[in-house]
C-alpha cells in the first residue's frame, strides 16, 4: 500500500537539486512596460544619453525606473489635472510653480507636487551625462569661486546639505539673474521656483534615485555623483539664467 504523505528519496534529491538551481540562478528585476502619459499640455522631455550612460556612477536600472516610472508619473498626474484645470495649459510649469498661490486652490497641491518633480527632474536630466565629470569650468567655475568658496567647499558643503535631508528631497544651486549662486535644500519634490529662485544645478536625494546601487549610502551617491555632473550643460543654463531666459 502506497503512504500518500511519504515522499521517495529520488523525489527528495529531485526536489534539492531544483531548489540549488534556483538558489544558483541570477537574480532578474522584473520590469513592466511603461504606461503611456495621457495626452495633455505636459510631456516626459527626451532625455540626451541612454540609461547605462552613466554607470558605474548611476546605473542602468536605476535610470530606467526613474525616468519611465517616477518623472512619467508626475507628467501624468499634471494632464490628468489638467483635464478639469484649462488654466494649467496656459502656462509653462515654471510659470505655474511661480505663482502657485494665485492658482485655484484644488490645483495647489498637484502643481507643487507633480509640477516640482517635472520641473525638477527635467533638469536633472539636463544636467548629466557621459563622460562628464571633472573640475567646473567658465564663468560657473569663477562663480562657484566667488559665491561658494571655491569647487572643494562647495562640495563639501553641497555634499553636507543633501545629507541633511531628512527623508525625501532634493538640494540645489539657485542663481539670480545677476549670476549669483547659493545652496539650497527643498523637501519632497518642492521647487525653488515656487520661491521665485531659478535653479542652476540640483541633485535628487529621493532614496529611488540611488537606493538599488547604494541601498542606504547617500553619503556614497552624492560624492560619486560629480562623475556625472556636466559642466559644458551647467554653463548654458547660468548663461541663459543671467539672460533670464532659465525656466526650469
Amino acid at each position: 500500500m502506497t503512504n500518500t504523505h511519504s515522499v521517495s528519496r529520488r523525489s527528495l534529491l529531485g526536489f534539492g537539486a531544483a531548489a540549488l538551481t534556483l538558489a544558483a540562478a541570477p537574480r532578474v528585476w522584473a520590469q513592466a512596460a511603461a504606461p503611456a502619459a495621457p495626452a495633455g499640455p505636459f510631456s516626459l522631455p527626451k532625455r540626451a544619453y541612454e540609461a547605462a550612460a552613466l554607470e558605474p556612477h548611476i546605473d542602468a536600472m536605476t535610470m530606467d525606473i526613474h525616468y519611465t516610472r517616477h518623472h512619467a508619473a508626475f507628467v501624468t498626474a499634471l494632464n490628468n489635472v489638467a483635464k478639469d484645470h484649462g488654466v494649467l495649459a496656459s502656462k509653462p510649469i515654471n510659470e505655474l510653480l511661480g505663482d502657485i498661490g494665485a492658482l485655484p486652490e484644488a490645483v495647489r497641491v498637484p502643481i507643487r507636487n507633480a509640477g516640482g518633480g517635472h520641473a525638477n527632474h527635467s533638469m536633472f536630466w539636463e544636467i548629466m551625462g557621459p563622460g562628464a565629470g571633472g573640475a567646473p569650468t567658465g564663468d560657473v567655475a569663477a562663480a562657484i569661486t566667488s559665491d561658494l568658496g571655491g569647487f572643494d567647499k562647495f562640495k563639501t558643503d553641497f555634499e553636507a546639505a543633501g545629507l541633511r535631508v531628512f527623508g525625501s528631497g532634493w538640494v540645489f544651486v539657485t542663481v539670480d539673474k545677476a549670476g549669483k549662486l547659493a545652496l539650497l535644500a527643498k523637501p519632497n519634490q518642492d521647487s525653488p521656483l515656487m520661491d521665485k529662485h531659478m535653479v542652476l544645478l540640483g541633485n535628487d536625494v529621493w532614496e529611488h534615485a540611488y537606493y538599488l546601487k547604494y541601498q542606504n549610502r547617500r553619503a556614497d551617491y552624492l560624492k560619486s555623483w560629480w562623475n556625472v555632473v556636466n559642466w559644458a550643460k551647467v554653463n548654458e543654463r547660468y548663461a541663459a539664467a543671467k539672460a533670464g531666459k532659465l525656466t526650469v
